[in-house]
């Protein structure tokens, strides 16, 4: 008997020093997440997501960001590396180039060029026979880590974000990137800005949570960004140069306003649609569990030392919001069947909204206006 008890409390030292030492690739830092306010307010609970037409792209999966280009035709990244395009009504799929990466942002410019943002390649631009060239994959002797969302201004800059120096998705994953930098909240996301008559990158704004989504503001002299470490929606000015957004919060400089807060999910992709609101996509609904490791680094890193199926990813839910550019919300759409997974964003095109997803074989169409 004393032989099973000896037994049993060595393993039981061995599991306690593998949940407390054993090394994780995160150094999490302590931060502050107020308690969700709950589906309240602007974010009552609704269906009205939930009468989405799903067009398949299989074998394809992962249509992440939508966009149409000049011909009038559909463009979506999808996880094989492929862009794809299709007619409006998702008929005629096929492949238009593939960058060997996996393509994200997408954004036509005023030549007709499609310019990408890639995760693992940086930004790409695909030229007029189809060759795939590179942007920019470094900026100031630092690689792009993962180039995520992109926007074009009409002067021909293209404005994208870096959305972490610390994890890179070419050697883990978008996905496992995307955890891993949120679970340790460094903070070290940039906003970036390629200018093509120069070829020269430079730095607009860092110390952003995740900078996920990016779009202009209707007079082009703001950004609008989606920080999903922090669960809001940023405004920060174009024209700053190395802009310090966690530093310019604290100090409550008027440089940098929040236009959304404790928002009840992940944000994602940033669009323009009309009447002057923008849409973005939550990937992921909040989670008690989660918010309540914030202020606990040593609780997250026990976290990634359990078995992957014990970690507290929260389940499929489909949610796109609106909002002005004051920050109110105008339209909030919700199923919470999460019949499209992982919505990572909705884009507006001749009265349809075009959901996206971080993760399905669909994308997801509905008529405008949503009641």
């Amino acid at each position: 008997m004393r032989r099973v008890v000896n037994a049993a409390m060595v393993v039981l030292a061995a599991l306690i020093a593998y949940l407390v030492l054993w090394p994780v690739p995160i150094e999490p830092v302590a931060w502050e997440s107020r308690k969700f306010a709950g589906y309240a307010g602007p974010h009552v609970r609704n269906d009205r997501l939930a009468k989405l037409r799903l067009v398949s792209i299989a074998p394809h999966v992962g249509p992440e960001h939508i966009v149409f280009g000049p011909d009038g035709l559909l463009y979506t990244g999808v996880r094989s590396g492929a862009v794809l395009r299709m007619q409006p009504d998702g008929t005629g799929v096929e492949t238009y180039v593939d960058t060997k990466g996996r393509p994200l942002g997408l954004a036509f410019d005023a030549a007709g060029r499609l310019v990408i943002a890639d995760a693992l390649r940086g930004l790409l631009a695909v030229q007029p026979g189809g060759a795939v060239v590179v942007l920019a994959d470094s900026v100031a002797l630092e690689p792009i880590r993962y180039a995520d969302a992109l926007v074009v201004a009409g002067d021909g800059r293209i404005l994208f974000t870096d959305a972490s120096m610390r994890f890179s998705p070419r050697e883990l994953g978008t996905f496992d990137a995307a955890l891993l930098d949120i679970l340790e909240h460094s903070c070290t996301g940039r906003v970036l800005e390629y200018d093509p008559a120069a070829s020269a990158t430079r730095i607009v704004a860092n110390g952003l949570c995740f900078p996920n989504g990016i779009a202009l503001t209707a007079d082009e002299r703001s950004l609008i960004v989606a920080e999903t470490g922090t669960y809001r929606i940023l405004e920060l000015p174009r024209d700053a140069n190395l802009l310090d957004v966690g530093e310019a919060l604290h100090s409550r400089h008027p440089s940098v306003r929040v236009l959304l807060d404790d928002l009840p999910g992940f944000p994602d992709n940033l669009t323009r649609g009309g009447d002057g609101r923008y849409w973005v996509g939550l990937t992921k609904p909040r989670s008690d569990t989660i918010d309540g490791m914030a202020a606990k680094p040593w609780l997250r890193s026990l976290t990634l030392r359990l078995p992957r199926a014990l970690w507290p990813v929260p389940p499929a839910y489909g949610h796109v919001i609106a909002f002005d550019g004051s920050g109110r919300v105008v339209a909030d759409l919700q199923d919470p069947t999460g019949r499209l997974p992982e919505t990572s964003g909705a884009t507006e095109h001749q009265g349809q909204l075009y959901v996206q997803s971080l993760h399905a074989e669909a994308l997801g169409m509905l008529p405008l206006p949503v009641n």
